[in-house]
């Protein structure tokens, strides 16, 4: 039986602590967190207490110089991320980069270069495309049941007055590399086509900082298909988190735990009465109507595949220990990265 992976995470904050220790502590027959490295000492003090066989670090230098860590969970803050990760792979451990992979294009680029160059070493943590609704989502998209699905809208919506250091652009701060790399990998997976036009709009309404806490990205695919993804912390009303429109019927969910569906049932025809150039009859609507044999399902999430955001350790340990290819690869992350980094772009408007 292959055995464990020895983990020591880098980064012992919000992430780090509050995330990735519980998340590994779920796989204990794949998974053994042997050491960490913060340089707060508060912050190394709370990881030693869930953690008191493994060893702390102050200093990245003996962190990375512990010969028992094989793999290093990046979890700093997010404009280390490239660099951390780069480091760790030099001191020949491999590596789980934690979302944004990068702030910049450019340094998206450049930790590809390192992952190409040592196969095997650079993972990317985009944990989200193995949420339930998602995957659940997908198939039925593939189905086919909503017949040709020509727009979806993804939303994440609160109202929230923030004001750590993710709301300062200085910091790496801002929906757009918070929740921004989640969505943005959910919509180029849902497009299923290369980006052909890109649409932005960026605002800060409550946040305390200047970074933006309110994204508005249109994306259209080169097969025509359109995805809105709306971030939002001044929303105080949420709108579906799923909303998808077919020509056969559509789909929403509001809480990523109900899926409704409505639907023309299965081979019911889609009228084909021509249009007509003269004027609609005074009574009796506007011609070539027919009544439509609706199906409306309720559906609880339930992917077929038992997908869960959790489960992307699963699959590292599967393609570490057992060689089965990683689902996430660097060229669909240097792609996230790339979108956000051309919204980036867009002015930010201050309407609070």
């Amino acid at each position: 039986m292959a055995g464990k992976i020895r983990v020591g995470i880098w980064g012992l904050g919000r992430a780090g602590n509050g995330m990735h220790i519980p998340e590994l502590r779920q796989f204990p027959d794949q998974y053994e967190i042997v050491a960490g490295c913060d340089i707060d000492a508060d912050r190394r003090a709370a990881a030693q207490k869930k953690l008191p066989d493994a060893k702390i670090y102050a200093t990245p230098e003996e962190f990375l110089s512990d010969p028992n860590i094989e793999l290093v969970n990046v979890a700093t803050r997010s404009p280390d991320h490239v660099k951390h990760a780069i480091e760790a792979v030099k001191a020949g451990k491999m590596v789980m980069v934690e979302k944004p992979v990068a702030c910049r294009i450019e340094d998206a680029l450049e930790l590809k270069k390192v992952a190409e160059a040592n196969p095997g070493k650079v993972y990317i943590r985009h944990n989200r495309r193995f949420e339930a609704a998602f995957s659940h989502i997908r198939e039925i998209i593939k189905s086919g049941k909503l017949g040709n699905v020509f727009e979806i809208k993804l939303c994440r919506h609160n109202y929230q007055w923030r004001a750590d250091w993710q709301t300062i652009l200085e910091c790496g701060g801002g929906q757009l590399l918070n929740w921004g790399p989640h969505l943005v990998d959910h919509a180029l997976r849902f497009l299923e086509s290369p980006v052909k036009e890109i649409w932005s709009d960026l605002a800060v309404v409550a946040a305390r900082g200047d970074a933006e806490d309110h994204v508005k990205i249109v994306l259209k695919g080169e097969n025509g298909r359109v995805v809105d993804v709306e971030i939002s912390g001044g929303a105080s009303l949420p709108d579906p988190v799923y909303a998808v429109r077919g020509s056969r019927g559509s789909l929403t969910s509001w809480d990523e735990k109900r899926l409704k569906l409505k639907y023309l049932a299965p081979g019911y025809p889609v009228c084909e009465t021509p249009a007509n150039p003269g004027n609609p009859p005074l009574e009796g609507g506007f011609g070539g109507q027919v009544n439509p044999v609706w199906v409306e399902d309720d559906l609880g999430v339930a992917p077929s595949n038992g997908d869960q955001p959790e489960k992307i350790w699963n699959y590292l340990y599967e393609t570490i220990r057992l060689g089965k290819p990683y689902p996430i690869t660097i060229d669909e992350a240097v792609e996230v990265v790339r979108v956000i980094d051309l919204v980036k772009k867009t002015p930010i408007r201050d309407v609070r």
